[in-house]
């Protein structure tokens, strides 16, 4: 029996596929891998990607959550393009890896006012 998880038809992609992809920037420089996604419990949308940046080795990487609707997919490279440059990644908002985080509605707006994408938090 095939792996369910990683299930790929048309432009459906299952979620264990998506761990690991790389992100670029419109220049093609790599920015960093996703690293998770938020999905909205009722509605089953991604609502943000998680992505991870910076450090070495995994130490010292930051997670970057970013709204899912920023992020769009390039057969060519093969990874998800999203509208940034590095500079404006390392302001953005971000959280440690491996340290306590609750996210709450207010840590997603101030998400979603830095990328200028309408908010999902009504």
């Amino acid at each position: 029996m095939a792996d369910e998880t990683k299930i790929t038809t048309g432009s459906l992609i299952a979620a264990g596929k998506v761990d690991g992809t790389t992100v670029y920037n419109p220049k093609g420089e790599k920015l960093g891998n996703v690293d998770d996604i938020m999905i909205d419990k009722i509605s089953g949308r991604a609502i943000y990607a998680v992505m991870s940046f910076g450090g070495f080795l995994g130490m010292g990487e930051s997670q970057h959550p970013l709204p899912w609707s920023q992020l769009k997919y390039d057969t060519g490279m093969g990874g998800y393009v999203v509208n940034l440059d590095k500079k404006k990644l390392e302001a953005a908002p971000t959280y440690d890896r491996g340290a306590p985080f609750e996210w709450t509605p207010d840590y997603g707006r101030k998400v979603d006012k830095y990328y200028d994408t309408p908010s999902y938090w009504a």
